[in-house]
């Protein structure tokens, strides 16, 4: 609901999820508690999903299909932005880690000869989530798996070494 109208208010998302919004009030003291609540879980799913693709250890091929085909399950499930969460620095530093993480993993993926070089740098870095939430919001038909495939074609196809 909240990734369709922002706006939406503890009302109406209690109605939404069949509660009274007494019952949304004491989780919650908030709408901004709502919301923080909302995008800390959407940044655990993506943390796990980082960890989850071994960027580090597991074939640079393999990682990358898994890490994507994650990060598209958790767009479909967590379907909000996490822009107005970055004033707080907290979640700020969290995502800026995960950043970090899989910009090293495209380097590791450039060094490997799985990326070409070329791109200026941090193209690749910008372009994959791109990539990741067309997929994720224009192609709801396609299993993550079925998406993730997709996205991994065109990326290796436009940025790929051969």
């Amino acid at each position: 609901m909240l990734a369709a109208d922002p706006g939406a208010s503890i009302a109406n998302i209690a109605a939404e999820a069949g509660v009274d919004r007494r019952t949304v009030y004491r989780r919650f003291a908030s709408r901004e508690d709502l919301l923080a609540a909302i995008h800390s879980a959407r940044l655990a799913a993506i943390e796990n999903a980082i960890e989850d693709a071994r960027l580090r250890e597991a074939p640079v091929a393999v990682a990358l299909h898994r890490y994507v085909e994650n990060i598209i399950a958790v767009n479909r499930t967590w379907p909000v932005d996490l822009a107005r969460m970055l004033a707080d620095d907290g979640v700020r530093a969290r995502r800026d880690a995960s950043v970090r993480e899989v910009d090293a993993f495209l380097q590791r993926a450039e060094e490997e000869g799985l990326l070409r070089p070329g791109p200026p740098q941090g193209w690749a870095g910008a372009l994959l989530p791109q990539l990741m939430h067309l997929a994720s919001r224009q192609m709801p038909d396609l299993s993550p798996a079925q998406a993730a495939d997709v996205v991994v074609d065109t990326l290796l196809r436009g940025l790929g070494a051969s």
